[in-house]
């Protein structure tokens, strides 16, 4: 008799797990048939995360035979798009598209209504880029040289990222206290903002990702003067890099991800991995990102969550260096 209850038992519990494990394997089977996929862009309209939104989303729509829709919801960094993405169903449905400020957040903004570690995982990193300072086309900057010696007195001079804390703001950081320069930050919600006002010469220098800055050089608007990578980017091979301009050891490189909710089934995000991998080998794709200055690096969701935590810990030690503050 004692036998035969533990029998049942074992049977109860075995039917409760896997009761329990169908709806995900049901889910993760179905999906995405069940209604459009949205990626939210976590930076206002025509920036680096949007424009890499809008490249991606067509692809993957054909390859997922789903709608993929692009919203914008900008604010704080980033860290607003990501909440939202963070405290949306895990169903497989929503996903975020982040810059590099998502490493540099949580050590940040106090108080993050999410967990950037926990909350939110890693489908894959879309790629890796240079950062460029820049000048609009009338500047007096002719070369890096001509910030460093404005930096070096006590006006210094003054810069435009696309938001405090950016890794834009990091990088300047990092190389004014390491160095004594006196930079002074301008922050704006944004690439698209920050290249409007750089373009027309409102702000004397300008940081942003080779993808958001390179169209306004080609266009002879604006002036490149350095590069933050320790090897100069292939879209702009005569520009100097930091490091090769006295600073050595210098670099900071822009990076792009997917995020998707924590819970997310990873039957789910594996075939979203996967989807993307094989978007950004399409030759059109593969092209028009190669053209922005972006190394795509894409590869696996474990790989890319341990990249994003690195950058976080990398990161954490700027801010708490300089005492940066968000805006």
């Amino acid at each position: 008799m004692t036998l035969k209850r533990h029998a049942l038992r074992t049977l109860c519990v075995l039917a409760a797990a896997t009761s329990l494990a169908a709806p995900l394997g049901a889910l993760a089977q179905a999906w995405p048939g069940k209604q459009p996929i949205r990626l939210v862009a976590v930076f206002p309209p025509g920036g680096s995360v949007d424009q890499v939104s809008r490249l991606l989303a067509p692809h993957l729509q054909q390859e997922l035979g789903q709608n993929v829709i692009v919203e914008n919801k900008g604010g704080a960094s980033g860290s607003i798009g990501a909440a939202a993405v963070a405290a949306a169903p895990a169903d497989g449905y929503t996903f975020a598209a982040v810059f590099d400020t998502h490493g540099v957040n949580p050590s940040l903004i106090p108080n993050l209504p999410f967990d950037s570690r926990k909350d939110l995982s890693t489908v894959i990193v879309i790629g890796t880029s240079p950062m460029v300072l820049a000048t609009h086309a009338a500047s007096e900057f002719k070369t890096f040289a001509d910030v460093v010696t404005a930096a070096r007195q006590t006006k210094g001079a003054s810069f435009g990222s696309i938001g405090s804390g950016s890794l834009g703001h990091l990088a300047m950081a990092l190389l004014g206290k390491n160095n004594g320069l006196n930079f002074t930050h301008i922050p704006y919600k944004g690439g698209g903002p920050l290249m409007n006002d750089a373009v027309a010469g409102h702000v004397p220098l300008a940081i942003g990702s080779v993808f958001v800055v390179k169209p306004h050089v080609d266009s002879k608007r604006m002036r490149a003067l350095a590069v933050t990578t320790s090897k100069r980017a292939p879209q702009l091979p005569e520009v100097p890099t930091i490091a090769e301009s006295g600073f050595a050891g210098f670099e900071a490189p822009a990076w792009w991800a997917i995020l998707a909710p924590a819970k997310t089934p990873p039957e789910v995000v594996a075939r979203m991995n996967e989807a993307i991998n094989k978007v950004m080998k399409n030759p059109d794709v593969a092209k028009r990102l190669e053209a922005q200055g972006i190394d795509v690096v894409g590869g696996t969701p474990q790989a890319g969550q341990a990249f994003i935590e690195r950058q976080m810990d990398i990161w954490a030690k700027v801010v708490k260096d300089n005492n940066i503050k968000p805006d």
